[in-house]
């Protein structure tokens, strides 16, 4: 299978992607929420540093959950047509409608 180039717009995804978990690992460090997820160290760093612009969702829904995020919203800042500032002020327990 040929994977295609990514777009600007997928690198762009992929560096808020990186930014919204690492703002909400906080304090936490990074091996300790990798190793709760199940991921290495280094797929989370290339992660939250954009360097892995399209992680597989299996990678990101565990991140997600040990961080506490719900994937609705965070699809909602990442998504191609992410809600911005609006979808941040979102609290976490409420659900997105499609």
């Amino acid at each position: 299978m040929v994977r295609l180039p990514l777009t600007p717009a997928d690198v762009e995804r992929g560096r808020r992607l990186g930014a919204l978990l690492r703002q909400a690992r906080g304090e936490r460090s990074m091996l300790a929420v990798a190793l709760d997820a199940g991921v290495s160290p280094e797929t989370l760093r290339k992660i939250e540093s954009g360097r892995v612009a399209t992680p597989a969702f299996p990678t990101i829904a565990a991140i997600a959950a040990v961080l506490g995020l719900s994937l609705d919203a965070l699809w909602a800042e990442v998504g191609p047509a992410h809600g911005g500032v609006a979808a941040a002020r979102r609290g976490s327990g409420e659900r997105l409608v499609s």
